[in-house]
């Protein structure tokens, strides 16, 4: 699954959210999946489970088959919104990352198999439909026409309307399962529920609120601060407080169901809150929606990509001390904690945990409750909603800019996973700014610091971040004539862009509209100045110089290059310098001479050392290695490369770790180039040949999955060339071909082609040995075999898996026969170096380690 799949593990002591009843809809589900149906669409009120039980379903599904499962969140997208909008979602989705040019559709139908008819199934979860219904119908018509291979898994309020649609109702559950809900979500609290007549209570409580999973929840959230008696007291009888009981499902003439069922249970846990609490929730309502992650399935931290984090909801929620006066309710910042805690407690914000942070959002249906109850506390003459709206793009902006204005630091990797985790955020801002009359400059603000801390590279996608800048540039043209500074430089950086997806030529149209902007009617014949200072700004005369490097090959892009990181220093801009001189180094190992090779990259290396940023620092060494190789230090040159690509591939750089590969081939093959000629030296020849050919063969695998054209690269491009062509010198064409095959075998899913390269995989240790062993399970059998090495038995296995004991029976048998080993003793040793950690903790976690230590 990708990065933004969504699984779920049933554990073998349920948890809080652990999957409660639904196993009639659970196997119709898997029986429609089962039969490849192209559409299936569980319909019901909000919050009666759907997104749960799709959840449920598609990983149940994909434990047993293996299937790519994607999982694509609608919450974020404005009601009413296209196709194309919705294409871009599901793009966002299905890939970790998008480097080239194509359209989304492209995109989308390239990533879940081309079209081929022969293509394993793949499983697409459409989730929170129903205010895109129009988008997502044409959407559904366009994917199941293209793609024969893809089942798609919707949940909506409604149905789509398409024209082989299966539907899937969601009722509420029965009266034996809510009991079982109530029970789980009432140990949460943390209170003991000892009456003996509890469970009659219970079901009481959830007769009242119609078995609904949402209203039980709620309910039982409520015993923090009530005691079970007194909850079915607010909600029996003739009490006052009955008017809960209005809330309960029943027919409602001329209400919206989308809204109407929801709202009416957020109306009681938000009645219940103090007048601090409801004025922070609604505030809260300006931040982007949220949705719920499964800790279990992100126990290291990783994909917490969602919520505000609190430093966030004090600035916009917190009352300035200039705007106190006449308010009746006042929030102070310090306020906060508190509230957002209280607010947690009452199921109306989402707490998103990961090692470091805690961030908070609100579910997109509590979401547009908010936005409604912000809507009529408006005060006279005060558009509430507006003035936090513009708090939230400030604060957005603010944190962008002090990002691109101080990265180059031992703060960098901090900023760039504070921008990834604010991603959703991020984009309302902009799209706010742009909706709003004269906002333009603050979502263009935006962009240009999305830009110059390198986020296309380390978080979202190419394609992504030119659509919102080249919105952002078009609004901008409509609201002044005059270009501004920002203007010229975002245009600017998009060139960077648009040259690195190798679309040279709108990278050639957007230069051109810089000097337009720059040199007006003077700017007829720049392009024969490089070696002339023409007077454009840093920014400028960085995409030239990019341009002239990748686009033409050129070693003026040197004399540039180095222009534009002396006008970035003359200007203060140390991030915007730093880059520059980047690029400067890595064009003079190039294209310069060795000379200019030598110099650059050492003084560049020399600069960063110490600064404590990372991925700074990582290429600081890649461009080192490029230059060993031109002054005749091949051998330096691997070192230092293998190093380098050891830590960029730790920060999550997926372009560094890249070219990094693409480095060592050409460091391997000046290698070969100074052994030719000593038969001495054969045999080490063909072991490096045969390592180019293996790189070579994993990269073009990484490259198809990624969707990355490096072919316009300029001399980049043209120098893997070169070295494969040595590498097949060496080896002749047969032999190079089953090398390259054994590469292109390997999985980057996992990492393995940057494993191989950095000398922590052997393929003739996969292609023979344990690696082969283990990579011949299926998913299924994988999942099997760790917890079989972990010590769990098979009755076990079968609870936390939630599959049969005959079905975990044949899957260990299985296991054990393509390992060739007899005992479960023994898996442990096939198991991957990346698995050991998780065998270790799922033993940890196994039933009868935690019974033994409950007895000593």
């Amino acid at each position: 699954m990708g990065a933004r799949d969504h699984s779920e593990r049933p554990g073998s002591t349920p948890g809080p959210d652990a999957f409660v009843g639904r196993q009639q809809e659970l196997d119709h589900i898997i029986t429609l999946l089962l039969r490849s149906w192209r559409l299936i669409t569980l319909v019901g009120p909000g919050g009666i489970g759907k997104t749960r039980l799709a959840s449920e379903a598609v990983a149940r599904f994909q434990r047993s088959t293996g299937v790519a499962v994607h999982w694509v969140r609608l919450a974020r997208l404005a009601a009413g919104t296209d196709a194309t909008a919705v294409a871009e979602q599901i793009a966002h989705a299905v890939m970790e990352t998008d480097f080239s040019g194509r359209s989304a559709w492209e995109a989308i139908i390239d990533a879940l198999g081309g079209g081929d008819e022969s293509a394993a199934q793949v499983v697409l979860v459409l989730d929170n439909c129903e205010h895109v219904l129009e988008g997502v119908g044409s959407a559904v018509h366009t994917l199941t026409a293209a793609l024969p291979n893809a089942s798609i898994v919707a949940t909506s309020r409604q149905s789509i309307g398409w024209v082989d649609e299966q539907l899937v109702p969601v009722p509420p559950l029965s009266r034996e399962q809510g009991v079982a809900l109530f029970r789980l979500r009432s140990e949460l609290t943390g209170r003991s529920v000892s009456y003996p007549d509890r469970d009659e209570m219970m079901a009481q409580i959830c007769h009242h609120v119609n078995n609904h999973p949402l209203y039980i929840r709620l309910a039982a959230a409520r015993l923090v601060r009530e005691p079970l008696p007194m909850i079915l007291r607010e909600l029996s009888g003739d009490a006052p407080d009955d008017r809960r009981m209005r809330w309960a499902d029943g027919p409602r003439v001329g209400a919206e169901a989308r809204h109407r069922r929801v709202l009416d249970v957020i109306s009681w846990s938000y009645e219940l809150c103090d007048e601090r609490q409801r004025v922070l929730f609604e505030r809260m309502a300006v931040f982007a929606a949220g949705y719920d992650l499964n800790q279990e399935d992100f126990a290291d931290g990783t994909g917490i990509d969602v919520g505000a984090e609190r430093e966030a909801i004090e600035f916009v929620c917190a009352d300035p001390d200039e705007d106190a006066e006449g308010r009746p309710i006042v929030l102070r910042r310090d306020d906060i904690p508190q509230l957002l805690d209280e607010l947690v407690d009452q199921s109306l914000v989402s707490v998103h945990l990961s090692p470091t942070m805690a961030r908070y959002s609100l579910l997109e249906s509590i979401r547009v409750f908010a936005q409604q109850r912000l809507e009529s506390r408006s005060r006279t003459g005060v558009d509430e909603r507006a003035r936090l709206e513009r708090r939230h793009s400030e604060y957005y902006r603010n944190k962008v800019a002090d990002a691109a204005t101080n990265w180059f630091g031992a703060a960098e990797l901090e900023y760039l996973d504070w921008a990834r985790a604010a991603w959703d955020n991020i984009l309302t801002a902009i799209d706010r700014s742009l909706a709003a009359p004269g906002q333009a400059p603050v979502a263009l603000d935006i962009c240009h610091g999305l830009l110059a801390i390198r986020l296309p590279f380390l978080g979202c996608s190419f394609r992504e971040i030119r659509m919102w800048s080249e919105r952002t540039l078009d609004a901008m043209r409509v609201l002044t004539t005059e270009p501004t500074k920002n203007q010229v430089e975002t245009t600017a950086l998009v060139v960077w862009i648009a040259l690195c997806q190798g679309m040279r030529d709108d990278a050639e149209a957007l230069l051109d509209e810089c000097m337009r902007m720059c040199l007006g009617d003077g700017a007829a014949g720049w392009r024969e100045s490089a070696e002339t200072d023409l007077g454009v700004p840093a920014s400028v005369e960085f995409a030239w110089g990019v341009d002239l490097l990748l686009a033409r090959s050129d070693p003026r892009s040197i004399v540039v290059l180095r222009r534009s990181a002396e006008k970035y220093r003359r200007d203060n801009e140390v991030g915007g310098s730093v880059m520059a001189e980047l690029f400067a180094a890595l064009a003079a190992a190039v294209l310069g001479t060795a000379s200019e090779a030598d110099t650059l990259s050492t003084r560049y290396l020399a600069r960063v050392e110490g600064s404590g940023a990372s991925w700074v620092h990582s290429w600081a060494r890649l461009t080192r290695a490029i230059a060993l190789n031109r002054i005749g230090r091949p051998a330096e040159a691997l070192q230092t490369g293998r190093e380098a690509l050891g830590h960029v591939t730790g920060i999550r750089d997926r372009w560094g770790g890249l070219w990094a590969v693409q480095f060592r081939i050409w460091s391997l093959a000046r290698l070969i180039e100074g052994w030719q000629g000593d038969k001495a030296n054969r045999q080490r020849m063909i072991a490096a040949a045969t390592e180019i050919a293996q790189l070579a063969g994993g990269t073009h695998t990484l490259l198809t999955k990624t969707n990355i054209d490096v072919s316009r690269l300029g001399p980049f491009s043209a120098e893997t060339t070169k070295a494969v062509a040595v590498g097949q010198a060496v080896l002749g064409a047969a032999a190079y071909t089953a090398a390259e095959a054994q590469g292109a075998a390997l999985r980057p899913e996992l990492g393995e082609v940057q494993l191989l390269a950095m000398g922590a995989l052997s393929l003739h240790r996969a292609q023979h040995g344990s690696d082969r062993g283990w990579s011949s399970l299926s998913p299924a059998e994988a999942e099997v075999a760790i917890l079989a090495a972990a010590g769990w038995t098979n009755n076990a296995i079968a609870v936390r898996r939630g599959i049969s004991m005959r079905t975990v029976d044949a899957q260990v048998a299985s296991v054990l026969q393509k390992l060739a080993i007899t005992s479960r003793d023994e898996i442990v040793e096939f198991a991957p170096h990346d698995l050991r950690e998780r065998v270790s903790a799922e033993s940890d976690r196994s039933p009868g380690r935690q019974r033994r230590r409950r007895g000593k």
